[in-house]
């Protein structure tokens, strides 16, 4: 990991990289949909994760990575709640009655409530600004929410999404606080590998699944822990390690429209016209956050060379 750090890295290879990430996580929706014709939401995280953790396990041995510190192993079980178990079965759960597409949408929605955890739990100052991209972002959220089915029919499983981006942000607010003792990849590790623990408890009866599940399925289930729940991570983690951490979001917000467009071509999906207002509404608030803080950073970045 160090030497990816220091070492100079041509931008064809971290546009490919970026490119990698954008259409993994963009696949995640329709993954999920094509999973759940065969899986309950449960036993389809739970072997989602054991395909990922297996991965993690043989990359870690490469890579090699450190043991945790004992003291470590509640905020360890913490992240791998937040960001594999509360998560991806709130994702499933809220699936089986929402769009890819609308699927991808909410879940690009973490920043707002990020921005909201970090006003009430952290009480950090919120500027008049952020305050405005978080409303102008949840109207945004709840267009999407009662658009997806047709107008004003509002659907329970939509607010399911909206819980696991929530629980991701509860993630990242974690993860940036309390996890700095850990690099990136051992960090990832750790956490997939507890939250797949956690995930166990939906063991009984996964065998039965797994035994009747057409082979479109399986491979769409294999492709769901390989790709945007393991290599995608590690393709993250390159990416960072050679882009500032603000211009490489960016690219994040290509995740709904390929997903739209993935979910188009293999499920035959359309997203509404309330769908598309309201993806545009929140991607446009994250944006503005995103902006935001970009210019915050490169004005405190003057005003030390001034001084």
């Amino acid at each position: 990991m160090q030497a990816e750090n220091t070492a100079p890295s041509s931008p064809v290879k971290i546009m490919l990289a970026m490119a990698f990430v954008v259409a993994c996580w963009a696949y995640s929706p329709t993954g999920i949909h094509i999973g759940l014709q065969a899986y309950e939401p449960g036993h389809l995280a739970l072997l989602r994760f054991l395909l990922a953790s297996a991965l993690m396990a043989m990359v870690a041995m490469i890579k090699g990575i450190h043991l945790p510190n004992l003291r470590d192993l509640p905020l360890l079980v913490v992240l791998g709640f937040f960001a594999v178990s509360l998560h991806h079965v709130a994702l499933n759960v809220g699936q089986q009655s929402v769009s890819a597409g609308a699927s991808s949408v909410l879940a690009q929605s973490t920043p707002l409530f990020s921005t909201l955890l970090a006003r009430f739990v952290f009480k950090d100052s919120i500027s008049p600004w952020r305050w405005g991209c978080v409303l102008l972002g949840l109207l945004g959220v709840v267009t999407v929410v009662a658009g997806d089915r047709g107008f004003g029919s509002i659907d329970a499983h939509g607010w399911l999404i909206v819980l696991a981006a929530v629980s991701w942000c509860f993630y990242f607010a974690l993860q940036k606080h309390h996890g700095r003792r850990y690099d990136g990849l051992t960090l990832v590790c750790y956490t997939v590998w507890f939250g797949t623990l956690l995930l166990l408890v939906y063991l009984p009866g996964l065998t039965s699944e797994v035994l009747s599940a057409d082979f479109n399925v399986q491979l769409a289930v294999i492709g769901l822990g390989i790709f945007p729940s393991a290599l995608a991570y590690l393709a993250w983690a390159y990416v960072l390690a050679h882009v500032d951490l603000s211009r490489a979001t960016m690219t994040l917000y290509l995740i709904p429209p390929t997903a739209m467009g993935i979910a188009s071509f293999a499920l035959g999906e359309q997203p509404t016209v309330m769908v598309v207002a309201g993806s545009v509404v929140v991607l446009a608030s994250v944006l503005a956050l995103n902006l935001e803080r970009r210019i915050a950073v490169m004005g405190a970045r003057l005003t030390r060379v001034e001084q």
